[in-house]
């Protein structure tokens, strides 16, 4: 009798399923933590998460760093991520106070955590739908690894009112999310069996009118560095 194969362990798997456990436990009926009901993505939404004026700072900060956006992959077409962006400094104590606020909500160690990013769009800029993960298939996976391996969770808040356009949306489920300022968006970019999941492909679409501002913080399986 032929056996079964037994399922392909795809790189940080068991990490990515703790992780995302370990999120799931600690939101689970937080108040103020809204899940939203889609599948197969784990995705939560938490309004005023910010006041106006930590966003009012965070965009004047995102400001001062903000430079043309860049990718891992060289195989993009130029127009597919035109935002400015930059790493906010982790050492300052505005910025580390938001951080380990973001840590805290997620019940998950510091150390796992990248800078948070800030992310600048004008009108007409985007980023075309893409996954947070990495491919561990491509060149850069050997040098993400070593850097912390896998991205688990993504924590990505909205820092003002964008005139037109610049919504979030979940291509695959089908649904966009408008910027609402000082509300905080949580996904696993993982399934609850730790493979990335093809699901959480999203996009920024395109600013119509006004300028968008957010951060973005990634969590990997292990200490980022």
């Amino acid at each position: 009798m032929t056996m079964p194969d037994a399922p392909v362990q795809v790189p940080d798997q068991e990490a990515l399923m703790r992780l995302g456990e370990t999120v799931r436990q600690r939101l689970a009926g937080r108040p103020g933590v809204y899940k939203v009901p889609v599948e197969p993505v784990e995705l939560f939404a938490i309004g005023d998460f910010l006041d106006s004026a930590e966003c009012a700072r965070l965009c004047a900060m995102i400001d001062d760093v903000a430079r043309p956006s860049t990718l891992h992959e060289t195989n993009y077409t130029s127009d597919f991520r035109t935002s400015y962006s930059g790493d906010l400094d982790p050492h300052d104590p505005f910025v580390d106070n938001i951080s380990k606020r973001i840590d805290d909500l997620l019940g998950v160690p510091s150390d796992i955590g990248e800078a948070i990013q800030g992310q600048r769009y004008l009108p007409g800029q985007q980023f075309k739908p893409h996954n947070d993960w990495f491919y561990t298939s491509e060149s850069y996976w050997s040098e993400e690894e070593a850097r912390g391996g896998q991205r688990s969770w993504t924590a990505m808040a909205y820092l003002n009112a964008v005139e037109a356009g610049g919504a979030t949306a979940f291509t695959t489920l089908g649904i966009q999310i408008d910027p609402q300022p000082g509300a905080l968006l949580l996904w696993n970019n993982a399934l609850p069996d730790g493979r990335p999941n093809e699901a959480t492909l999203h996009a920024g679409t395109p600013v119509e009118r006004g300028a968008k501002y957010v951060i973005t913080k990634w969590y990997r399986t292990r200490t980022w560095r």
